[in-house]
C-alpha cells in the first residue's frame, strides 16, 4: 500500500479525501493533520468507526511527515502550501495541492487574484495543472500537481477542446454557475449559515471572482489568443454540486460540435457528453467523480449553450485529486473512484 498524508484534513475537501480513500485499493491514509484538532481522533470528532476512526490529527510537521509517506494532499488555504510543498518535494514525496498556489504559470495573475506573493518560480514551472483529462500525459510524469478550482473544472472541461479545435468564434465566454455551499469551504460565516442560505438563492463576487483569471489563463493556452470570461457564481441552498451554463458562439453546426466533443471524451472515464436534447442534473453526479456535459443551440440568436454538472467536492476537488495521484503512481485512473451517484 502507498502511504499518504492529508494536511488540513478537517476541512470539507480533507474530509472528502478521507471518505474516498477509505476504500482505495492502493492508497492508505497514514497521517492526517489539523492545528485545531491536534491530538483528537477521527472517531472522537466525527464519529467515524475504527479502524479509520483511530487516526489521530497531528500538527503539520512536514519533516516528520515526509519520513512516513510517499504522497501528500495539501488541503490548505492559498498561500500556505508552497513552502510545505517545497519541503516534501526535496524529500521525494509527491504533492497534490488543492489550494490555488500552483494553478497559475503567470506569477502576476496569482498575485493580482489572491493578493499574496506567488510561490517560487521554479515550483510554478514544475507544477502541472491538474485538469486530468486535458493534462493527463503531463500528470503521469509529475511530482507536483495543482488541482483546479471547482468552478474552472466545470467550465474548462467543455471549453478547452472546443477552443483548441477552433470550434468557438471570438474571444468572449459568458459563464453562469451555481454551486452548493460547501464550495465556499468550512468556515464560521453568517453569510453561509443555514438560515441565510436555506430558501434563498443569490449571486456573489460578481465580476470579481478569483477563479476568473485561472480560467482565462488556461483557455488562452489552448485558444492561442486572449480569451475573456464573464463569470458569475451563484450560491444554491444545497450542500454540494455545481451546474454551469456557458454561452459562446459555435463556428460549426451543433451536430458537428457535439460529435467532436463526444469523440474527444470517448475514452474518458469521468467525462460524459450527453446525447443531444438531454439536460444533466446534479442528482446524477452527486457523490461521484463524473462531469456531465450537454450542448444546445439558440439558432434564432446564433448562440451555443453548454451545460455541465459535477460534484464540487469530488470531481471539483478531492476526487480529481485522487484521480491525479493515481496517474502520478501509474495506477488505474479510476482506482477508488468508481462511485454511484447519491440520487436521493
Amino acid at each position: 500500500m502507498i502511504k499518504v498524508a492529508i494536511l488540513g484534513a478537517s476541512g470539507y475537501t480533507g474530509l472528502e479525501l478521507i471518505r474516498l480513500l477509505a476504500n482505495h485499493p492502493h492508497f492508505k491514509i497514514e497521517v492526517i493533520t489539523s492545528r485545531g484538532l491536534s491530538g483528537k481522533t477521527l472517531g472522537e470528532v466525527y464519529g467515524i468507526p475504527s479502524p479509520l476512526g483511530d487516526l489521530v490529527f497531528t500538527e503539520p510537521n512536514p519533516e516528520d511527515i515526509a519520513k512516513e509517506v510517499s504522497a501528500v494532499f495539501l488541503c490548505l488555504p492559498s498561500g500556505a502550501s508552497s513552502s510545505l510543498a517545497e519541503i516534501f518535494l526535496k524529500r521525494g514525496v509527491k504533492v497534490v495541492d488543492l489550494s490555488a498556489d500552483f494553478r497559475f504559470k503567470d506569477e502576476g495573475l496569482y498575485k493580482e487574484a489572491y493578493g499574496i506573493d506567488p510561490p517560487p518560480r521554479d515550483l510554478l514551472l514544475k507544477a502541472v495543472y491538474g485538469l486530468t483529462e486535458i493534462y493527463r500525459e503531463e500528470i503521469t510524469k509529475a511530482d507536483l500537481v495543482g488541482n483546479p478550482g471547482c468552478y474552472p473544472t466545470s467550465i474548462l472541461l467543455p471549453l478547452i477542446p472546443l477552443f483548441k479545435e477552433g470550434l468557438i468564434e471570438g474571444d468572449l465566454v459568458i459563464a453562469d454557475s451555481k454551486s452548493g455551499t460547501s464550495g465556499a469551504g468550512r468556515k464560521a460565516d453568517t453569510y453561509y449559515s443555514f438560515c441565510e442560505v436555506n430558501e434563498d438563492f443569490k449571486p456573489y463576487k460578481i465580476a470579481s471572482h478569483r477563479h476568473t483569471p485561472e480560467m482565462e489563463e488556461k483557455l488562452a493556452e489552448f485558444a492561442k489568443k486572449q480569451v475573456r470570461v464573464v463569470f458569475t457564481p451563484h450560491l444554491l441552498p444545497l450542500n454540494r454540486g455545481i451546474t454551469s451554463t456557458i454561452y459562446v458562439r459555435f463556428r460549426a453546426s451543433l451536430e458537428k460540435v457535439h460529435s467532436y466533443l463526444s469523440e474527444f471524451y470517448r475514452d474518458s472515464l469521468f467525462v460524459e457528453v450527453l446525447p443531444l436534447g438531454r439536460i444533466p442534473r446534479l442528482a446524477e453526479v452527486r457523490g461521484t467523480n463524473l462531469c456531465k456535459i450537454a450542448l444546445f443551440e439558440d439558432k434564432k440568436r446564433g448562440m451555443g449553450i453548454i451545460v455541465s454538472a459535477l460534484d464540487n467536492l469530488v470531481k471539483g476537488a478531492s476526487g480529481q485529486a485522487i484521480q491525479n495521484l493515481n496517474l502520478m503512481f501509474s495506477l488505474p485512473e479510476d482506482a477508488g473512484l468508481r462511485l454511484s451517484p447519491v440520487l436521493v
